[in-house]
This record gives structure tokens, C-alpha cells and sequence, in this order.
């Protein structure tokens, strides 16, 4: 049985400031796989039809969440990428949430470098931080290392390391919908054009070829580019308090 965690999800307010995280997976497969199989085996065919390219990996999906004192703590379970994909899609998202990380990335001139996807992904088109859903190789002695996802994902898809850039003191994280995105300004010493340089050249080697290339961000305009909704709460905070 799953226990009861202390504090109030979702947090009073939005964006709220986070000191730590405390990220457990549990033995087992996520519920949502378990009573819905069926119905997720059938949209992972129509899903594969459209796009030949999406692999069914592992992943993990919080069963539970709570915010207490500046600190996430969740209970989450495997399940496969198939499950995601058709969860996603449901009104009555009950039962799960999806918690992701987003490194953003800010150059020394005062932009965002985010980027956009490619046609291969299950986002295609959509613009925001480089990132990845939290999997197996994120978590360490039971414990989901979201920070390492953040500095793996960004240095699989732009070649850019987070250990060469000043990290904000704090995380912050936004939720909507079922999602919540746990995300870190990391100002670098270049400036825009240079890290976009180095994102494109990093592209011509990159044998995924998930994202379809770099994408410079100066306002919190949320019509300039097909932003995906977890990017907005973002560019609220940075372009109205760019101390963060």
C-alpha cells in the first residue's frame, strides 16, 4: 500500500520556490499501465502508425506528491513510454502525475535558449527547455536524481554542460494539468548566438536527431513561438524578475 504523504499537493501558489526533492520509486508498475493496458496497447499502435520512430522505453510516473516547507516529496512507479502517451491524452488525469525537469538555459546577453523538437519525437514542433522524462537511469539507491536528468538530457540534446554554467540558487516548480515542472535557471557565459553555434554544431553528430534546432527566446511573448504551456510560468518569472 502506498503511504500517505504530508503537506498539500497542488502548493498555494504557482510558481513556488523549492529547497529540496525527495523522489522515491516503488516497486511495481505504475496502476495506470495495470487497469488500462488494454486501451493504452491499442493507442500505442495508432501512435506508432503515425510516427514509426517513437520507442516504448521505461519511464516513471509519480503516484503521489506532496509540497511541505519548500520540499517535493513523491512516490513514483514504472511504466512504459505507451502509457504516458495515452494517459496524456485522458480528461480524468486522477491517479498519476507527471514530474520532468527543466534546465533553462540563459545566455550572457539575457536570452533563454530553448529548443525545438523534430518531427521524429511525440512533441513535434513544440518549443521549450531541453529536457527528458525521468527513467531508470535517473534513479540511484531507490531515489530519483532529477538534477542529473536535467544535466544528462541538456548535454544529450544541445552538447552544452550545465557544469560550465552558474546555477540559480533555488528550483522552482509549476503545475497544470497533471504535469509539474521542477525548473533551475543556469546562466552561461555566452552569449546567445554562441551557445546556438554550439547547439548546431552539436546537431550534426547528434544520431537522434530529436530536436530540429535552437531557438532563442527574449520576451514572455506566449505567441512568438508553439510554446509548449509548461514553458509559460517560465517566461513570466524570467523576463518579469530576471534576478531569478
Amino acid at each position: 500500500m502506498m503511504s500517505t504523504l504530508p503537506g498539500i499537493w497542488p502548493p498555494p501558489t504557482d510558481p513556488v520556490r523549492v529547497d529540496a526533492l525527495d523522489l522515491l520509486l516503488a516497486d511495481g508498475i505504475h496502476p495506470i499501465y495495470v487497469e488500462h493496458r488494454q486501451a493504452i496497447e491499442d493507442n500505442w499502435i495508432a501512435e506508432k502508425r503515425a510516427n514509426p520512430h517513437l520507442f516504448n522505453g521505461q519511464m516513471v510516473l509519480q503516484r503521489r506528491l506532496s509540497y511541505d516547507n519548500g520540499v517535493i516529496r513523491g512516490i513514483a512507479q514504472v511504466i512504459p513510454y505507451s502509457a504516458f502517451l495515452w494517459w496524456r491524452k485522458q480528461p480524468d488525469m486522477a491517479g498519476a502525475l507527471h514530474l520532468f525537469g527543466f534546465a533553462v538555459l540563459v545566455s550572457s546577453d539575457g536570452a533563454i535558449i530553448a529548443i525545438r523538437m523534430g518531427k521524429r519525437t511525440a512533441s513535434p514542433g513544440k518549443v521549450y527547455c531541453a529536457a527528458g522524462s525521468l527513467d531508470l537511469d535517473d534513479v540511484v539507491n531507490g531515489k530519483i536524481d532529477l538534477v542529473a536528468n536535467m544535466r544528462r538530457e541538456v548535454r544529450e540534446e544541445t552538447g552544452l554542460d550545465l557544469d560550465g554554467a552558474v546555477a540559480a540558487p533555488h528550483c522552482h516548480a509549476s503545475h497544470a494539468e497533471g504535469r509539474v515542472v521542477v525548473f533551475r535557471f543556469y546562466r552561461f557565459s555566452l552569449k546567445a548566438e554562441d551557445m546556438v553555434v554550439r547547439i548546431n554544431d552539436h546537431m550534426l553528430h547528434d544520431s537522434e536527431q530529436e530536436i530540429e534546432g535552437a531557438v532563442v527566446i527574449r520576451s514572455a511573448d506566449r505567441e512568438a513561438h508553439q510554446y509548449s504551456p509548461a514553458m509559460y510560468p517560465i517566461l513570466d518569472m524570467f523576463f518579469t524578475l530576471p534576478d531569478n
